[in-house]
């Protein structure tokens, strides 16, 4: 049984709460699958009337920014050595080579990181804690944190809710191919932007990262 088919046999408003809290804990610096959970279910709102997709898409922004912003505040008060116990705790994810991409990102990017970080796993993980360990400051982070939440979460909910509703009558046959380019769409640009990342970091000297503005 996939994501979809699973969403399907719990109530709407459990659907809203599962995606504001799942996309809330992944914008905190908990890897989950938040991107699957909210294509699945703003596929799923488009072939079942009882699912809101406004409700859905104010849900997965709610969670959204203010995941970021308790990320940002516990990296703020954590500091390094959170993302160290992060790193020992999630290696894939918060490993040494994964931090040091995320750190070259926002130190060439600073707040459009956090902005076009909700379109790139890595980022989406890393943007509020690590916004917050280098000490961003705090109306650049909000200012990215809420347009990029509502562009990521909403955008994302509206596209794949209208593809839905209309290619209805193919996708109830068939909702798991959407399903899957979603995911590969998803996992592409995360790698492409890794390896630009990557690219990057070895083209450039190494330099002493810049305290960021109080």
């Amino acid at each position: 049984m996939h994501v979809q088919e699973w969403l399907e046999h719990i109530p709407a408003v459990s659907i809203y709460l599962l995606v504001g809290l799942v996309i809330g804990l992944e914008s905190l610096g908990i890897p989950l699958p938040g991107e699957i959970i909210l294509v699945s279910s703003a596929l799923l709102a488009s072939q079942h009337g009882e699912i809101d997709p406004v409700v859905l898409g104010i849900c997965a922004t709610t969670g959204a920014i203010v995941g970021d912003s308790i990320g940002y505040a516990i990296g703020r008060r954590g500091g390094k050595p959170l993302l160290e116990r992060l790193g020992r705790r999630f290696p894939k994810h918060f490993g040494p080579a994964q931090v040091a991409q995320a750190e070259r990102a926002f130190e060439r990017w600073g707040m459009w990181a956090v902005f076009f970080g909700r379109f790139v796993a890595l980022l989406r993980i890393f943007a509020g804690p690590l916004a917050g360990v280098l000490h961003m400051p705090y109306w650049k982070f909000l200012i990215a944190n809420i347009f990029g939440g509502i562009l990521w979460a909403g955008g994302t909910t509206a596209v794949i809710y209208s593809i839905g509703i209309v290619a209805e009558p193919w996708l109830k046959g068939f909702s798991w191919v959407a399903l899957v380019l979603a995911v590969v769409l998803g996992i592409t640009v995360m790698l492409v932007m890794r390896s630009r990342m990557q690219k990057a970091a070895a083209a450039e000297p190494a330099a002493e990262p810049v305290p960021a503005e109080h």
